[in-house]
């Protein structure tokens, strides 16, 4: 069965990132039999090199590769502009600061070989950070089980096309991943086994003003999008569940839980809802 995989990669101000990810993607092997892939870069609102590095990276035969310049910068801007231009039977959505395993594109490719909608994801694991604070808390953070045992579809999610038609625009809210995967179920979630490094904020304060981003963009879902909350398999650890991951490793639940304390209070607050750590 002929396949096509449409890649959309947003990408504001990605220059320091953008060949990287591109360069891992195109190292992509093997993809299942007569299977064609796209890659759409969408550089929106760049001030930077972002458009011609992307432009001037290789893509390997076979595969088609856009860069779409969009003057208006935004994620969900691009993200609605490159739905429009995609033609593939598989979108896959892509940060540009990403990095994924060979073997991830074309498992996602076998797993949404339907024309039903599903949602699928790979295992993502915290890249090498600079700072003490991100790799005691990212160590501990990849050991709770909605990381390990879930599909979070944090930095990279996929569906099908079939997926991708239960809404129209991407909605304005912060956590449009959040909102793509619990727009499926469950049973319609599938989880790779093929890895990809996804880029933990550096430092104790951009950590708080990231987590409290994230609890926003969850609340904003629970407001406008009560309904999807039922497709939410996330259920709060307690202290049972906390208690061993703690033992196990005690330094990183001490870090996991001063961010989580600090979350909470005005410590670190920034006055914009896209507040980003590097």
């Amino acid at each position: 069965m002929n396949q096509l995989i449409s890649i959309l990669i947003p990408a504001h101000n990605e220059a320091a990132y953008i060949a990287d990810c591109l360069i891992a993607l195109f190292a992509s092997q093997p993809l299942p039999p007569e299977t064609s892939v796209e890659v759409l870069v969408l550089a929106n609102g760049c001030t930077d090199d972002t458009a011609r590095i992307a432009a001037a990276t290789v893509a390997p035969q076979g595969w088609d590769m856009h860069v779409l310049d969009l003057p208006e910068g935004g994620k969900l801007n691009a993200l609605n502009t490159g739905d429009a231009a995609a033609k593939g039977d598989v979108l896959i959505y892509l940060d540009a600061d990403v990095l994924v395993e060979p073997e991830l594109i074309g498992q996602i490719a076998k797993a949404l070989s339907s024309s039903a909608a599903l949602y699928a994801s790979g295992r993502p694991v915290v890249a090498s950070a600079d700072s003490w604070v991100t790799r005691n808390y990212g160590r501990f953070w990849q050991k709770l089980p909605f990381v390990a045992q879930g599909v979070p579809g944090f930095g990279l999610f996929a569906m099908t096309r079939a997926g991708r038609q239960r809404w129209d625009q991407w909605p304005d809210i912060i956590s449009d991943d959040t909102f793509a995967r619990l727009s499926f179920t469950p049973s319609e979630r599938v989880s790779t086994s093929a890895r990809y490094q996804w880029p933990m904020v550096e430092g104790l304060a951009n950590l708080v003003r990231v987590r409290r981003r994230q609890n926003i963009g969850v609340a904003e879902i629970e407001s406008q999008f009560p309904d999807l909350l039922q497709n939410d398999e996330k259920a709060s650890l307690g202290l049972s569940g906390l208690l061993p991951l703690a033992l196990r490793d005690p330094v990183g639940f001490m870090v996991y839980a001063t961010v989580s304390l600090l979350v909470k209070t005005p410590l670190f607050a920034t006055k914009s809802r896209w507040a980003r750590g590097r």
